[in-house]
Order: structure tokens, then sequence, then C-alpha cells
């Protein structure tokens, strides 16, 4: 039950729709339980009796108590709809909400079709037993209570022998909840793991198509699929085992009735019509308690979604505003970064060691490196997408964790080496971090991302509509249009994480060339393995194993023949001799 008051908040609200439900319930039940006794009375006081003229009364009392209990039957299923439809309703919301504000710590590990899994059927099974499981349970709890209290009431002796075998199947359904709980927490990681594995493979068709791994693909979805198979089955042989046994106890509670109970008409110890009220309440016992598998089976899904909700909502936010935290609408843009450590799996993985700068508002910073370097990293920092381990990062002269997160990253722009857009119109994808800007002001963004041209060559420009992550754009157009979304959002600290490197040299001639006007007056800071795209900038780091091992501007960083920086500008160009002063003017930022 720790799972259902955890989730409380979600369903306690609309206890209003789930009180009216039960509440529609006990009608139903306890028009149910009326059903034997008119039988008794129709069999005993009218037919055996000989008072036939009775027959129609009794017919039409019948008629009225079904068209209560439909009439009932309908609002107590409709409250209870309403009321589990309005509780996954927030608690998606909640879920949803959830995930955006988790750490980038937590996607490094999560997994795109498993939290899909538990956003949709996860879900779904707890609403599923909100709406009906438990509706189902008082029902069971209800029939049974009152039918027991009618068949004492007709014959105690009976009553009793009738149940002598209810113990019998109350501890076959407890053993069979022990087995079904897990078998259906198994269920739901094994078809967490099959999404996962579509989501991957659709994701990465390009590449699969690309090396003919499709046989390949094939193979690890049957064996996924084939573990989704085999712990159905294992449910399967869970039910098979215990529900022969169930109903083998129930028909023995029957025959026990029909004997003894016969027994006792014969001696005029028994009416025939309470005999026939008998046969019917113990089916109201016996069915339900045979149905209890089921209650449990609905329970024991829902327990084990609830589980895995519980551990999304329980995520720990480690990256949240601080007490206080200052809601600055423009910063200038001076960033430090002081002796800073940064690991993400301890201090046995140092990412970053020591790392030291100053990046005074309008310099442009370079960071150049052997991937896993660290580069990206202390972009990353800056954001507050991960927080140092150690050291200290300050803009304005602030400690970063004094801003609040949304003030803070509105004024950092950023360019990924992967660009992702989402599936809605060229324009919309544009002003996704300005929404309310003008279109004036969008294409003016797409011109200095030497975008404007491209997109008006599409069949509806600006309102071309992009499918999933872009598709449709070549990588240097995807690029380009996220550089426009940065643009746009007018940034006092630019991040370009080698955010030219899928377009051509002349293209990102004319991109670097916009941004000489883009970057004035902002801080920017540009990751890339191309030298071109640093060597105007006002300081280099160059990094290696998380260290900044040199640092200067390019001409002082050059002079130093034996450094790391020197070796990788041989490489890039040892077919030049020189770069002459035109090609650096094109190739400058």
């Amino acid at each position: 039950m720790k799972t259902f008051l955890r989730l409380k908040q979600f369903y306690w609200p609309y206890q209003k729709y789930f009180l009216g439900s039960i509440l529609f319930l006990f009608f139903v039940t306890a028009i149910t339980v009326v059903y034997p006794i008119i039988l008794k009375f129709t069999i005993d006081d009218v037919i055996l009796s000989g008072e036939f003229h009775l027959v129609p009364y009794v017919a039409l009392g019948f008629v009225g108590i079904m068209v209560i209990k439909g009439i009932a039957t309908y609002y107590h299923q409709f409250f209870g709809d309403l009321f589990g439809i309005k509780t996954v309703y927030e608690l998606r919301n909640a879920l949803y909400k959830k995930l955006q504000y988790l750490p980038f710590r937590y996607y490094d590990n999560a997994k795109t079709g498993d939290l899909m899994s538990r956003l949709t059927a996860d879900v779904e099974g707890f609403r599923f037993f909100l709406s009906f499981g438990f509706a189902q349970a008082l029902n069971l709890v209800l029939l049974v209570g009152l039918s027991l209290g009618i068949m004492l009431y007709f014959s105690v002796p009976l009553a009793l022998l009738t149940l002598a075998a209810m113990p019998f199947l109350i501890v076959v359904v407890y053993r069979f909840d022990k087995e079904v709980h897990p078998a259906f927490k198994g269920i739901r990681k094994s078809f967490a793991r099959l999404t996962t594995k579509v989501q991957e493979n659709i994701s990465g068709m390009n590449t699969v198509k690309s090396l003919s791994r499709e046989d390949y693909e094939i193979n690890k979805f049957v064996d996924n699929n084939g573990d989704y198979k085999d712990n159905y089955i294992q449910t399967s042989n869970i039910w098979a085992k215990y529900f022969p046994l169930m109903e083998l106890i129930g028909h023995f509670c029957v025959v026990m009735l029909l004997g003894f109970g016969g027994f006792m008409v014969i001696n005029n110890n028994l009416e025939p019509g309470e005999l026939v009220a008998f046969f019917s309440l113990v089916w109201y016992i016996i069915g339900p308690l045979m149905n209890l598998g089921f209650i449990i089976n609905t329970f024991s899904q829902s327990k084990a979604s609830g589980e895995r909700l519980v551990e999304i909502l329980d995520e720990i936010e480690d990256i949240k505003d601080s007490d206080g935290a200052i809601n600055v609408e423009r910063l200038k843009g001076h960033v430090q970064f002081k002796e800073v450590f940064h690991s993400y799996n301890g201090e046995e993985g140092m990412v970053l060691k020591n790392v030291s700068f100053d990046a005074p508002v309008g310099k442009v910073i370079g960071l150049i490196g052997a991937t896993g370097a660290g580069k990206t990293t202390i972009t990353q920092l800056i954001s507050r997408f991960y927080e140092a381990d150690k050291g200290e990062i300050l803009i304005d002269g602030k400690n970063i964790n004094e801003y609040s997160i949304q003030a803070l990253r509105k004024n950092i722009g950023s360019v990924l080496q992967e660009s992702f857009l989402f599936s809605c119109s060229i324009r919309d994808n544009i002003s996704y971090g300005y929404p309310d800007a003008t279109m004036e002001q969008i294409q003016d963004a797409a011109r200095r991302a030497d975008a404007h041209e491209f997109i008006m060559e599409l069949p509806d420009g600006y309102d071309t509509i992009l499918g999933e992550r872009g598709m449709g754009l070549s990588g240097g157009q995807k690029q380009r249009i996220a550089i426009a979304r940065s643009i746009l959002i007018d940034p006092s600290i630019l991040i370009f994480d080698d955010a030219t490197s899928a377009v051509d040299m002349e293209t990102e001639a004319k991109i670097q060339a916009a941004f000489q006007e883009v970057m004035k007056g902002r801080t920017t800071f540009i990751i890339a393995h191309r030298i071109s795209s640093l060597m105007h900038a006002d300081e280099i780091l160059v990094l290696e194993d998380g260290e900044v091992r040199e640092r200067g501007n390019h001409e002082e960083l050059l002079a130093n023949q034996l450094g790391i920086y020197r070796r990788i500008y041989n490489i890039q160009f040892k077919d030049h001799q020189t770069i002459t002063e035109a090609e650096s003017k094109k190739v400058s930022i």
C-alpha cells in the first residue's frame, strides 16, 4: 500500500467521484442479493402456496429492481471512470513536468523507450485499478458479506457447512498473489526493454541500413520479444496452476450444498425456495472469491506500474534554484572558472581537474583538445546542466548558483554539434526560445546564420513543417536553423559546440562572418576541432585529460614548437606552407 499512499496526492482531490461510485456500488450490490430473496418468495410463498395472482406483481417488482440496478450500475461506472481518468491526468502531467526538470545526469542513464513505457502503459495500468479494480474488490467484500448474512439467516448449519472450504480458497488466492506480483513486474520491465529497442532502432534506421545490419537488429528484437513472451507465459502458467484449483474448491462447496441441502429439504428442515436461494447465494460468494484472482492480478499490475512511476517522481532534482535565487533579466556575461573539478562518476573519473580561466565580457574563448578532454563539460557547467564537484564558477562576479536556473539559461545561447529540431514549422523551431518574436526578427536571425536563402527555397518557406528530428533537411541546414534559434534569444553568452562541423568550408566562412556582428558585446565560447575556427579567438584553452595544458591566442600558441596546439596545427595544415592573410580573414570569426 506504500505505493498508493505515495500517489495519494493525485487521486485524493477527486475523492467525491470515488465516493459517488462507491455509493452507487452499494445500491448495485444490495439489489443483487435481493434476487435470491425474490426467488425464495416466488417459490415458497407464491408457487407452492398457490398464490398465482401475485405472479404479475412479482414480475413487475423484479423489472423495477432491474431498472434501478441498471441506473445505479451506469452511475457507478461513470463516476469510477471519471475518478481514474482525472487522477491519471494529473499524474501524467506531474511525471512529464518532473522529466522536464530532471538534470542531465538522469538522462545519461535513462532510456527513451523505458520512459515512454512508464508514461503510457504504466500510467494506464494504474488508472485501470483506480477505475475498476478497487471497486471490484469492494464489491467482493460487500457481496460476500451480505450473502453470508442472508445464508446464516436462512440456515446456520447449511451456511457453515457450505463455507467450510472457504479458508482453503483464501489460502490458494494468497499464494497466487505472492507469485503473480513478481511475474507482472517482470512483464513491465521486459515491455520497457522491448519499447526501448524499437525506439532505438527507428531513431538509428539510417545507421542500420547504411551498414546492412537489418538481420542483426531483427535478431535483437526477436530476443527482446522472446523475453517479453516468456514473462507472459510464466504468468500464464501461474494462472493455469491456481485457477483450476480455485474452481475445484468452489464446485466442492456447491456439491456439499446440494447434498446436505437436499437432505434438509427432504426432512422438512429447509424450504425448497430457501435451497434455491442458497444455491444463488453460494455463487455470490464463490464467484467473487474466484474472481479475487483477477482482482489481485489487477492490483499486482497497478502496484508494479505505480512503483515504476514513483521511481520517476522520487528521483532527486539535484540541480535547482537556491533559496533567494536572483531572477536577473540581463547578465553582462563575465565568466570566471576558479579551480573547478568535475566528475560524472565520482573522484575516480575526473573529467575536469583544477580548471581556471577568466572570460571578460565580449571576449571569445576557444576550446580545443582531443575527444573526452573536457571541452563540452566546461560549457555544460556554465549552463548548470551539471554541478561542479569542487571550485567556483562566477558570472558577473556572482556564483552561478545564486542565479535562478531560468534566468541563467535564458542568457546563454547554445548551439550543439548534433542539432535537434522539433516536428513543427521552421518558424516555430527558430522562435522556440523566443515565442513572441516577430517575423522580421526570425528572418534576421536566419540571415545571420546563412539559413534564409535555403528556407525560402522550400515549398512553404518558414511555414514548412519538418519531419521528426528535422527529417528532410541536411545536417548543415539543421545546424544553421539551430544557430538562428540561438541568435534570436539575444543571449549574453554564446556557446558554439563544434557548431559548424556539419557545414562545408564555404558555408562555415559565411556563418562565421555573420558571427562577427552577433558576437559583439557577448562572451563567446567556441569548441572546435578545426583551428581555422579558433585562430582569431582572444584566448584559446588547450585541454588534455581534463586539464588546461596550454593557453594563449593563436600566435602565442603557435610559437611553442613542441606544444599540443602546434602539433594539431601541423596535422591540419601539413599540406600548406602558409596561410595567407586573405585566407585567414575568410575563415576568421
